[in-house]
């Protein structure tokens, strides 16, 4: 279709960038060509301290430097190498939606709603350019209409207001729109529109009335770094051609740059710089104060720009930005048509006179992109004092009110307010976050598939083999279908009737390369794109009876495993540990570790070790004492920096020692699983001789082993921690003994599914930074009756005191309906809360769902409160009634695990 493409020579023709029409040409065009002629010195003189120094003038730095204002941080200073707004920032379109598939990231757009929109009008008295004109999804096949509709039941649990149209209801708001491909929309009447340009000024403008400083025309030549009395590296200083800043700390919020000031200090930062752009059209009649658009089957948005639009997208063929140059300001690149025209069809499908629009001017400029299209946010677990807030995936307008808040909290206290794990830097395992081609083809991936529609269960294709461990290809012998988690592979179920092996990364068939035919496990992930219970729900049914009736194994080797060692191991593991872990040799231990307010950053098993005769994988050498840690794979690297953090803060002298890639893990679970391991061990596994909760060094098949009597699905059952070059042999020994008994292979939808029955927490889930222990239904879990201090005891012990605000509870679904977090709790018809996570109990044959309630009255949830209501879960708008359950729905007694079947 022609776009009056006779308006296309103005994005090829090789003007000075300068020149190019932009939209917010009145307040940045002079400034550009004026900042890029002219080299002038820094806009005021340095300070020669500050407490905080924030590095770069765009979204991200101007709003944390607004928040720490607001904190009352005092010599907070704002570093810019141009203007404010330059690189990114400039060009955004500034679209704000409210709803997205995560509850902490609707609560991150809320604030930042409320920033732009109520709080710097009420402080400056300045408006900041926000339109609220409203935002339109439009949902053209099935699937994408039950995604809307999800969001709707979610935004009622957050007091947002949104409507599922029909495509004559879309067409009577919105009259330019093509709806005759429709299955629907959804209406948010309160999404809108910021100006990166007013919002920013306005910021900088509170936050220097409050003592910050802003300072333009200043780049950042280095950070200097010093090394305390402990070895820990920590921030010294920064550096500028106009002298330096000492400071105890930094923010990196310098966008696309962010990897070279990285660099200047030692830290690896995880994103790439792609071309990202739009177009402005002419003026078209009949456009003003229409809600912006999101197509996301077509890949594009259209964003109300007075009476005009503004077009953009997400294509699967993104252009790299491969030498970022440090001289680019305000400046644009050349808009590449082939790569751009999916878009114009797109969006001439949707609103049809655009065919006849001429374009005004186009708008190609920097955007930076991470590999799982979140921000990059938190301290940098390489330097204490250097903090992350970049790689924000073109959505830095729309989060940067609530990620400035956020961060602004984790520089002053330590931690942010919200479970913001999903942000922070240390979610990616170390051994990532320099690997040029996983961070590639991760980020292209995620920047293809930004518009895709997010099903409950998927999996990435790019970057995947990343690590593997000693079963890999046995497993995969046998069906195994694989899940990523922080570049391991671990067992997701199995398919016994072919082989799905894991490609490498084809782009999609972009950039030349060959799209993979024929690729089994794509085919595979594709069947789970549904709301629905998957094709192959009953092979993931035939591994958890299996575990119930017989026995079942599970590759757990992905897991962490630390040795905690040293002289003051014991006195770490006390205020570490919210559990007492202080028992004898031989015990092992399920605990939480805390923070400060009492949140929960982890929940794991910890043994205590008795000193060996000579240092093994099993039994390190040590001084003191020494415990093993055993966390989540994909949260081990979070795990260890928090650990690593609280020795450094408190002067513990004793080391954490990662042994994760050095053992494997097998867990035997069932009430055969008894029978086989006799066969298999050394050692008299009866009650007596081995009871729950504690742990030996066994041999296995010959072969020495740590086995933990321990179950995460509820059952009798075993862990073996095996040295890698064993793990192998030790697995068939188990599958050869488990034969006759009925043993089979199962994964973590398998786990996922019997830990929820047994109403086992997953962190990040159902349990997470911003929850409690004592929310949480953990309270077994703290050391309260004991007067040992731990890091968060003061704040369990107030919360006690005064009452628990908000309280996890169990709902069980009798319809069978398929669930999967989001859905609204309502409670005596009104909304108290939303599901955390939810699945289907194979054993209950019944949907399980968890979640945090609240009294609408602002009062403390009691367990009458809980107990006494009449319960429903809605789901994509339609409730269900719901039974709620103080105990788990599965063997509540618990008697299966102490082998009582």
């Amino acid at each position: 279709a022609a776009w009056n493409l006779g308006l296309q020579p103005l994005a090829t023709e090789a003007r000075p960038t300068t020149e190019k029409s932009v939209p917010y040409q009145r307040t940045l065009k002079e400034e550009a060509q004026g900042a890029s002629v002219v080299p002038q010195g820094p806009s005021q003189p340095l300070p020669s301290t500050a407490n905080v120094v924030v590095i770069g003038g765009g979204s991200l730095g101007c709003q944390t430097l607004y928040h720490l204002a607001k904190l009352g941080v005092g010599g907070a200073v704002l570093l810019e190498r141009e203007r404010l707004t330059s690189g990114t920032t400039w060009h955004t379109a500034g679209l704000l939606w409210q709803l997205r598939p995560s509850d902490v990231e609707v609560e991150l757009l809320a604030h930042t709603r409320q920033v732009v929109s109520r709080d710097l009008e009420e402080e400056t008295g300045l408006h900041t350019g926000w339109i609220q004109n409203g935002g339109l999804f439009i949902a053209s096949n099935q699937q994408r209409l039950n995604e809307y509709k999800r969001l709707m039941s979610l935004g009622k649990a957050y007091g947002i207001e949104s409507h599922v149209l029909s495509p004559a209801e879309t067409k009577s708001l919105y009259p330019l729109m093509n709806v005759d491909d429709l299955y629907g929309t959804l209406y948010v009447p309160q999404d809108g529109t910021m100006d990166p340009a007013g919002t920013c000024t306005t910021l900088t403008r509170a936050a220097v009335a409050r003592g910050a400083q802003v300072i333009e025309n200043c780049a950042v030549t280095g950070i200097r770094v010093r090394t305390d009395d402990f070895g820990v590296r920590r921030v010294a200083a920064v550096e500028t051609e106009h002298g330096s800043i000492q400071t105890p700390c930094v923010v990196n919020c310098a966008g696309v740059w962010a990897s070279k000031v990285g660099r200047m200090a030692g830290v690896k930062v995880p994103l790439v710089a792609m071309h990202h752009a739009y177009v402005v059209t002419e003026r078209i009649e009949g456009i003003q104060n229409m809600p912006n658009v999101r197509d996301h089957d077509a890949s594009v948005y259209l964003r109300l720009q007075g009476d005009a639009l503004s077009v953009g997208g997400y294509e699967a063929n993104p252009i790299f930005w491969e030498e970022v140059s440090d001289k680019f300001a305000f400046g644009l690149f050349d808009l590449d048509w082939d790569v751009f025209t999916q878009h114009i069809e797109g969006a001439i499908n949707r609103v049809p006179v655009l065919e006849k629009t001429g374009i005004k001017s186009t708008v190609c400029g920097p955007e930076s992109f991470t590999p799982d299209h979140k921000p990059l946010m938190g301290e940098a677990p390489e330097l204490r004092g250097f903090f992350l807030g970049c790689g924000f995936n073109s959505a830095g307008m729309m989060l940067g009110g609530g990620c400035g808040q956020e961060l602004a909290h984790w520089i002053v206290h330590g931690r942010p307010e919200k479970d913001m794990y999903s942000y922070d830097i240390r979610r990616f395992h170390h051994s990532l976050t320099d690997h040029t081609r996983w961070i590639r083809e991760r980020s292209h991936e995620s920047y293809a598939k930004n518009y895709s529609v997010v099903f409950p269960h998927d999996e990435p294709l790019a970057g995947r083999n990343m690590r593997r461990d000693p079963l890999h290809e046995e497993l995969l012998g046998q069906g195994c279908v694989f899940q990523e988690r922080q570049g391991w592979e671990r067992p997701g179920w199995f398919n016994p009737q072919e082989t799905a092996q894991v490609l490498d990364y084809d782009y999609y068939g972009a950039y030349g390369n060959q799209a993979h035919k024929d690729y089994t496990y794509s085919r595979l992930l594709g069947d789970e794109y549904t709301f629905d219970f998957p094709p192959h729900h009953h092979m993931i049914q035939k591994e958890c009876l299996a575990c119930r009736g017989a026995a079942a194994v599970f590759n757990m080797s992905y897991f962490g495993k630390f040795y905690l060692l040293g002289v003051d191991a014991r006195k770490a593991a006390d205020w570490l540990f919210s559990a007492d872990v202080n028992r004898p040799p031989g015990s092992t231990v399920y605990t939480c570790m805390l923070n400060q307010r009492g949140g929960t950053e982890s929940d794991l098993t910890v043994s205590r070790l008795a000193p060996g005769t000579q240092a093994s994988p099993l039994v390190p050498a040590f001084e003191g004492d020494c415990y093993y840690l055993a966390v989540g794979g994909a949260v081990a690297q979070h795990n260890w920096s928090h650990i690593n953090t609280v020795l450094q803060d408190q002067e513990f002298r004793c080391q954490l020692m990662d042994s994760s890639e050095d053992l494997g893990m097998l867990s035997i679970q069932g009430p055969a699983s008894r029978d086989i391991l006799q066969d298999v061990l050394d050692a008299d596994l009866s009650n007596e001789a081995f009871p729950f909760s504690t742990h030996q060094l066994v041999r296995a098949a010959g072969h020495l082993v740590r086995a933990i009597r321990l179950s995460f699905v509820g059952e009798l059952g075993w862990e073996l921690h095996v040295p890698r070059a064993s793990c192998l042999p030790v697995y068939r020994a188990v599958m050869a003994a488990g034969a006759r008994h009925g043993l089979v292979n199962a994964g973590y939808r398998a786990i996922d599914s019997l830990s929820i029955e047994k109403g086992y927490r997953h962190w990040h889930a159902d349990l997470r930074p911003d929850d409690s222990p004592l929310e949480a239904g953990l309270a077994f879990t703290c050391k309260l009756k004991t007067s040992v201090p731990f890091l968060g005891r003061e704040a369990l012990e107030k919360q006690r005191a005064t009452g628990l605000r908000r309280r996890l509870i169990c709902l069980t679904v009798e319809e069978e309906v398929p669930m999967f977090g989001l859905e609204a709790i309502w409670r005596n018809g009104q909304v108290v809360g939303h599901v955390r996570r939810a699945d289907f109990g194979f054993t209950v044959n019944k949907t399980i769902a968890y979640g945090y309630i609240r009294d609408p009255s602002g009062g403390p949830v009691s367990l009458d409160f809980v107990k006494n209501g009449e319960y429903a879960l809605e789901r994509m708008g339609v409730t269900y009634a719901a039974q709620v359950h103080l105990k788990s729905p599965f063997d509540p007694d618990n008697k299966r695990v102490k082998g009582i079947y």
